[in-house]
């Protein structure tokens, strides 16, 4: 049996636009194997809807919460959600 995927929807205030916030999400999501989007919001956040195992999600949170080295991470909003599988993969850097 294989391992349950979750979904998370995760909106990441800050300075988190204009810093590589996308990209470093999409490599880090894809390295750790999981589905999703990510976009800038107009007022200033980042959202992330993401799928995959639950240790591989709970890794990319804190992943988030940390964020790429000219980010300025002040919370993170996350909603667990069930999975549809119906998100593109991530592209990763391998």
């Amino acid at each position: 049996m294989g391992e349950a995927v979750v979904r998370v929807r995760a909106v990441v205030h800050g300075r988190v636009q204009m810093v590589g916030f996308r990209a470093f999400v999409m490599y880090h999501g894809g390295d750790a194997g999981l589905s999703g989007t990510v976009r800038n919001e107009p007022d200033g956040t980042v959202e992330a809807v993401l799928e995959g195992s639950r240790p591989a999600v709970e890794q990319m949170l804190d992943l988030l919460r940390q964020g790429p080295s000219h980010a300025r991470v002040e919370r993170v909003d996350v909603e667990y959600s069930a999975a549809t599988g119906n998100l593109p993969a991530m592209m990763g850097t391998r």
